[in-house]
């Protein structure tokens, strides 16, 4: 009899889930959910705020996130967002009624385990990891019905200078993941999660809307320059600004709170900057010191001798890159067309499911060719999925023209889930050519991109299609030039600095910037030589550097030193097998600086947990994901892609839920029905 009644009473909620609406108060950011009889439920909520104090070049961050249930009963969410991938997150802070718990950093593993004791005994507790550098989820245990809990979570990083100003990213939106069939180099990578995009798809029955919570963020930034501010602007965000002093000013958002859709970019530029502008350095005796130096390349006059380049554009042809992005890429393409050199040959590539080819082989730049490639390139559509494997052996795989320099540009959003197989292969196959990314979109893949631009030892650079793209297509176009300072190297003199990054320092192009890294032993004053190649002529660049025995940037310096330090390990996993040490080694050394720093990284994470027990019924309790709107100009092909086959990593671009999703959803309902048949009762 007990289990005729659960079979009905499952039936029924079936029923009540075919004909329920979903609607969204777009003034609160309410998830409503409409039942049959008109009673309204209502879905967690999240509010954002976030808070950067920057000084000089130096940003710290902190982002309180609150959860609210609306419901009247507990649920278990998970919340999938974006850090900067520069990010060293070092600190967490739970607080719950009357409760403010400081979380600690423990082995994911561990952390985990603590996470869902927790959970069973009815303990509100919250749960960070990193799955990418750019990529965190926050699960958050036993949020019980009127009981906000906030998370507060702390980090800080370096500012990169780009073409002389500096650049602020504040991630707001993780956009949806392709994930290719397995591989064999996929199954090396270390566990990533699982989670689904979007949290709420459309759903056979389900009314939902495409926009959620217009409302979910809040930014405030401080700016201190430590020297008169000359220019500052977002070009992505309407901001008002409010000037303290020549060196300060306070930055708010204009319309105070915004949905979370793209990401936020601020720009800066200093005035009478000179090179001890770029140092940061932080010492401690018994730590010894740490150090971060900015290197701009020199300005230097064009080289008279030029060598013939092979210019190659793979394009992302992929359902993501459908309308804006992909009109995006087209204006970039008639701009760099139209502006190569006579001595240039070129090739056009776009890819999708597969890789197909505008010339068989590099055609000469001449007038008939370059109408003949923005034709081809104007006729492209957005569909399919992102193999982008397929364009990446398309770019390098066929044999450089004698005397040539092959440069490679991608187009993409990123969009993808196996980013350590893209950047394993084109450390294979790249030989001596350049690459060089440029993102589009407004919430693109960041990590994969920057990534792809180290390993290729060309840079990186933003289009967004939601903007005015000509100039900004023409400006990218013109910085596809020769390198300016090549085969960098440091003579450190005195300081005889330990533990530098990066291991191998890039070539510097226009606009560029690199940071180095390191430690030392004592302070005092130094002068270091950079040396290099300009124009195929050797280059000695002496710079006089001041290492202070005190200094007032304290530890953000250290921590920012080991968040590097642990990016260029991770950097290991981009090597084919046979080309790195053991995994289980590049583990256990990521994870005690993850613990000696108390960093959050892939194999570390922070839990807090609550002193009381706020839910009496835990194993009753349903689990939620927080909804996440669609990325701002992506289209809907990018979130209705059929998962791939033998997808194990749980990264999906489809609007399709997996079983696990609908089980979730439907359990909700059933709750939700359940409650309201006990109400009426």
């Amino acid at each position: 009899m007990l289990k005729f009644k659960s079979l009905l009473l499952i039936l029924l909620c079936f029923n009540t889930l075919a004909h329920a609406k979903i609607d969204f108060d777009q003034l609160g950011g309410r998830v409503e959910a409409v039942m049959p009889d008109g009673d309204v439920f209502l879905f967690p909520t999240l509010k954002t705020d976030i808070n950067v104090d920057i000084q000089g070049d130096l940003a710290t961050i902190t982002v309180q996130q609150t959860f609210e249930n609306p419901l009247n009963t507990p649920l278990n969410v998970t919340y999938l967002f974006p850090i900067n991938k520069d990010a060293a997150v070092y600190k967490m802070i739970m607080a719950v009624g009357d409760e403010i718990i400081s979380a600690q950093i423990q082995k994911r593993e561990e952390a985990q385990a603590t996470f869902e004791q927790a959970k069973k005994e009815g303990k509100s507790a919250a749960l960070l990891q990193q799955h990418r550098p750019n990529m965190f989820t926050q699960d958050i245990a036993n949020l019980m019905p009127g009981l906000p809990i906030k998370v507060s979570l702390y980090y800080t990083q370096m500012l990169p200078k780009v073409d002389k100003a500096y650049e602020l990213v504040i991630p707001l939106v993780v956009g949806p993941r392709f994930q290719p069939p397995q591989t064999n180099e996929k199954s090396e990578e270390p566990e990533i999660g699982k989670w689904n995009l979007p949290a709420y798809p459309p759903v056979k029955g389900l009314d939902i809307p495409e926009t959620i919570d217009a409302e979910r963020v809040a930014i405030q930034i401080n700016l201190n320059g430590g020297m008169p501010i000359q220019q500052l602007d977002s070009q992505t965000h309407a901001i008002k600004v409010q000037t303290s002093s020549e060196n300060q000013r306070i930055i708010h958002l204009a319309k105070n709170r915004v949905i979370d859709n793209q990401d936020f970019v601020l720009r800066y530029r200093l005035s009478g900057e000179n090179n001890q502008a770029g140092l940061l350095s932080y010492y401690q005796e018994e730590q010894q010191g740490f150090f971060s130096l900015l290197i701009e390349p020199p300005a230097i006059p064009q080289a008279k001798q030029i060598s013939p380049r092979e210019m190659v554009f793979v394009l992302d042809c992929s359902g993501s890159m459908s309308g804006l992005p992909l009109n995006t890429s087209k204006a970039f393409m008639r701009e760099v067309l139209q502006n190569l050199r006579p001595t240039d040959t070129f090739r056009i590539i776009r890819f999708s499911e597969m890789a197909t080819e505008f010339s068989r082989h590099p055609l000469q730049a001449t007038p008939t060719n370059i109408r003949r490639g923005i034709r081809y390139t104007d006729s492209l559509r957005g569909t399919g999925g992102t193999m982008m494997t397929e364009g990446v052996k398309q770019a390098f795989t066929v044999p450089v023209p004698e005397g040539t320099i092959r440069l490679v540009t991608f187009l993409t959003d990123g969009y993808i889930g196996n980013e350590r197989e893209i950047l394993r292969l084109i450390k294979r196959i790249i030989g001596s050519a350049r690459l060089f990314a440029l993102g589009v979109g407004t919430g693109v893949n960041r990590f994969l991109l920057s990534e792809m631009s180290h390993v290729g030892r060309g840079f990186t650079r933003y289009m967004d299609p939601t903007e005015e793209v000509q100039s900004v297509a023409k400006e990218l176009a013109q910085r596809l030039q020769s390198p300016v300072l090549t085969d960098i190297s440091l003579d450190w003199g005195d300081l005889q600095p330990t533990e530098l990054m990066p291991q191998r320092i890039p070539d510097l192009f226009a606009g560029q910037s690199i940071r180095i890294q390191g430690r030392y032993a004592k302070p005092g004053q130094y002068l270091i030589k950079i040396k290099g190649y300009v124009n195929d002529s050797a280059a000695t660049l002496p710079l006089k550097i001041n290492l202070p025995a005190e200094t007032t940037q304290g530890e953000a310096i250290a921590l920012i030193w080991a968040r590097s330090a642990i990016k260029e390990k991770m950097r290991l996993l981009d090597l084919p097998r046979d080309m790195r040490v053991s995994d289980e080694h590049l583990k256990q050394q990521v994870t005690q600086l993850g613990l000696d720093f108390s960093l959050v990284t892939q194999w570390t994470s922070f839990v807090a947990v609550s002193k009381k027990i706020y839910n009496p019924n835990p194993a009753l309790t349903p689990n939620s994901d927080i909804p996440l709107p669609m990325v701002k100009g992506v289209s809907k092909n990018a979130y209705n892609m059929p998962p791939a086959k033998n997808n194990s990593s749980g990264f999906s671009g489809s609007g399709v839920p997996e079983p696990e999703m609908v089980f979730g959803l439907l359990l909700l309902i059933m709750t939700l029905g359940w409650f309201l048949r006990k109400k009426n009762v």
